[in-house]
């Protein structure tokens, strides 16, 4: 029986190495390692830091057979996991995340992280770049009409200041993901005229690419 996700979860998937070391922070059903699992991943470890999450992950890791190659742990964040190749931080807000990389003590070139904020994805991007993090490509979802960015990243050890049209688009071009960001500068603009400028900016860039 196939693990079956949303295109959130997909996309997602289609950024983690399968043959590597991975963690998936706040696992919560652990559909993602399963699915993991029945592509080959051998050494996977699921975290939460509720008991809730946990017991419904162990549901899944044994309705798919998945015992001997998805681990789990309670714990917060990366707290006590062991160096990996490929993290997984989905489903969590953008301050969040970001803290849990700062805590990260196997930040190195050859990890990646995998990350899809739910919230305030322009403070990750702006600390990912403070904490010596690019960000390699991203690519959009949409689930219910909801839309969400993943971002694939990596460690380089070269801290960077960012803009806010970064902070605000990184490198997601994608046309849904461009209307969600104009709609929250205009909302963020009500109390800050710089973000309003940003958003009658994109505006128009959106309108003359369309003519």
């Amino acid at each position: 029986m196939t693990v079956r996700l949303d295109r959130r979860l997909k996309t997602i998937l289609g950024m983690v190495r399968a043959q590597g070391r991975i963690a998936d922070i706040g696992t919560d059903h652990a559909l993602l390692p399963c699915r993991l699992f029945q592509l080959g991943a051998t050494d996977i470890i699921a975290t939460d830091i509720a008991d809730g999450p946990l017991e419904r992950a162990a549901q899944s890791v044994k309705l798919y057979g998945a015992e001997k190659c998805v681990k789990l742990m309670k714990c917060d964040g990366l707290d006590g996991v062991p160096p990996r190749d490929d993290v997984i931080i989905a489903g969590m807000g953008g301050e969040t995340t970001a803290d849990i990389i700062a805590r990260c003590e196997f930040l190195n070139p050859e990890l990646h992280l995998i990350l899809q904020p739910m919230t305030r994805d322009y403070f990750l991007r702006q600390r990912l770049y403070e904490l010596g993090c690019e960000i390699m490509r991203e690519e959009t979802a949409v689930v219910s009409r909801k839309v969400y960015t993943v971002m694939l990243c990596r460690y380089t050890g070269e801290k960077k200041e960012t803009d806010l049209r970064f902070r605000f688009l990184g490198k997601n071009t994608d046309e849904a993901y461009l209307r969600k960001q104009i709609n929250t500068l205009h909302k963020m603009g009500r109390s800050n005229k710089e973000y309003e400028l940003l958003a009658r900016e994109l505006e128009q860039e959106r309108t003359a690419a369309g003519s």
